[in-house]
């Protein structure tokens, strides 16, 4: 059972959830410091759907362990369904969301590829819909060395404040 007496994972309960802002150089949960303690979920192996994340009873069980291990954020590899979600609200948790993407070419010579990015970003963000769990978002993880390199570091990171707005 959630700690919010929320009953099964389709209910839903009203939870103090506030947004987690950024105030110099921490985060802030309301007047609390908010100090992350996350792990990382999946990734899994995709199910007969394709999802790949697990069922929402097996998303409950999860999201319990690591509530009662202290965790209070978990980091996602792909853009999470919305069970996933609504689960982490009830649990009191927040989402770092990884929005997967060609980071592994040199992207910024191929205009489809930029476009691609762009496209694929922007989706995920609309799928997410502000959703009161995420806590943000990952758009470009472990984009290797040899590529900021080849394109240079303030091109790589025009392109990442691109994304961002």
């Amino acid at each position: 059972m959630c700690p919010n007496d929320a009953g099964s994972a389709g209910e839903s309960a009203a939870v103090e959830h506030p947004r987690v802002e950024v105030r110099g150089k921490f985060l802030w949960s309301g007047a609390t410091k908010f100090f992350m303690r996350g792990v990382s979920y999946g990734p899994f192996q995709p199910d007969a759907m394709g999802s790949p994340f697990p069922s929402a009873e097996q998303i409950n069980q999860d999201l319990a362990l690591m509530r009662q291990a202290g965790i209070n954020t978990i980091r996602t590899y792909h853009v999470p369904p919305q069970r996933l979600f609504d689960l982490a609200l009830q649990w009191n948790m927040y989402v770092l969301v990884g929005i997967p993407w060609e980071q592994h070419i040199c992207f910024l010579d191929d205009r489809q590829a930029s476009r691609n990015i762009r496209a694929a970003v922007s989706r995920a963000v609309r799928f997410c819909n502000g959703h009161p769990s995420i806590l943000a978002y990952f758009i470009g993880n472990e984009i290797p060395s040899p590529i900021v390199r080849w394109h240079g570091p303030t091109k790589v990171s025009q392109f990442l404040a691109e994304l961002y707005d």
